[in-house]
């Protein structure tokens, strides 16, 4: 008998650091740039990414320090969940707050890192640095990755 893993067992609180870093799926996708409509709420998908995005391993250059270059991201803790909503929809964070299952090409399942990247589920290759894009507005996409 196999033991269960423990995203089946614990919720996002009873999780150790390493177990909750774990999760990240190292997409890249909460790190692409949104804009909000002030008045609606309503969230619109921009395919620039933060400055610190490396936009092939579609990790943090230096995640240690990212707020003091990048004050405004968002540490994401189980005490933060009200931030999960504009997490993108396949983040295992979120899925898990949501009650739902890791998806089946995540690195936990998979036991490998890039099988995020074969299945077309992160931020490689489709974005561009803030540092060269220029206004956000002129950035927006229709899609969700």
């Amino acid at each position: 008998m196999t033991a269960r893993p423990f995203w089946e067992y614990k919720n996002l609180e009873q999780m150790t650091t390493a177990e909750w870093e774990s999760l990240c799926d190292g997409c890249g996708k909460c790190c692409i740039n949104k804009l909000e409509d002030e008045e609606t709420g309503e969230i619109f998908q921009t395919n620039v990414a933060c400055k610190l995005l490396d936009g092939h391993t579609c990790k943090c250059i230096d995640y240690k320090h990212r707020r003091k270059y990048v004050p405004e991201c968002v540490k994401l803790t189980p005490k933060t969940v009200d931030a999960f909503s504009w997490m993108p929809k396949t983040c295992a964070y979120r899925l898990l707050y949501e009650g739902a299952r890791l998806p089946e090409w995540h690195p936990l399942i998979t036991g490998d890192t890039e099988s995020v990247h074969r299945a077309g589920q992160s931020a490689r290759g489709k974005t561009l640095s803030e540092t060269v894009a220029g206004p956000l507005e002129d950035h927006l996409i229709d899609t969700e990755w």
